[in-house]
């Protein structure tokens, strides 16, 4: 059985994770991140990740598949699903240290650019190809560590899209991803039995977070939608970087 502050850590992980991926509709990396990479190996929060990731997709899809955007979100899948087996295979070469620092630079950067975007133009050029770059890069950092949606979601701000288009978009291809990686790390022999255990430790935390989160989607607007997910990545981001 895990130590009592691996299984508290996992648990506040699974459960803040669940409600921001119910909230918004990707992000469970990040914010998991800020709480397993400081008492799991990234050998093990990495499949751990995308395991959890993927049910919570599932859990909440379910609840807002009427919202569901397969044409907007192909692109993304399309390019992410090449870029899956490179992060994957990087995984096993990245040192704890680095790789925790690493993460938490990228959150902090990724949340201060969202958070300083405001009301810009939406960009019209690169069409379904750059949705596609786009979505290899999301495919590379979801093979490292599961971040699937952080680039996908910065490209969907700059293209001006709804919220509803971004989560309609975002969620099938998380999904798909995740999948994917779970696969990747299956053949890499990452799904250990200690995976397995803090899996099933996280669940019931995370289907009450996720619960949570849909339902607070469907009573906030468009701003405070945006503010509260980018003020918990950045928390978790800094939290790291300390």
């Amino acid at each position: 059985m895990p130590a009592t502050e691996v299984v508290l850590l996992v648990l506040a992980g699974a459960l803040s994770a669940g409600f921001v991926s119910g909230l918004a509709g990707f992000a469970f990396a990040m914010v998991s991140l800020g709480f397993w990479v400081h008492v799991l190996a990234p050998t093990v929060a990495a499949p751990l990740i995308v395991a959890c990731a993927a049910f919570a997709q599932i859990y909440s899809m379910r609840q807002l598949r009427r919202g569901i955007r397969l044409d907007l979100a192909m692109p993304f899948i399309v390019g992410g699903l090449i870029g899956i087996p490179l992060g994957a295979w990087l995984l096993i070469w990245i040192d704890r240290d680095t790789f925790r620092f690493s993460v938490g630079i990228f959150l902090v950067v990724y949340t201060a650019i969202m958070l300083a975007l405001g009301a810009t133009p939406p960009l019209r050029w690169g069409g379904k190809v750059a949705d596609a770059v786009v979505g290899w890069t999301g495919g590379v950092m979801g093979g490292i560590a599961g971040l699937t949606g952080a680039t996908p979601a910065i490209w969907c701000v700059l293209r001006g899209w709804s919220r509803d288009d971004q989560r309609g978009a975002m969620q099938p291809f998380n999904l798909t991803l995740q999948i994917a990686a779970v696969i990747a790390y299956g053949y890499q022999g990452l799904l250990t039995r200690e995976v397995g255990l803090l899996f099933a430790i996280a669940l019931p935390a995370m289907i009450v977070g996720v619960a949570a989160g849909v339902a607070l989607y469907r009573r906030i607007d468009d701003v405070w939608f945006r503010r509260i997910v980018l003020w918990l990545l950045l928390v978790s981001g800094i939290t790291l970087v300390i």
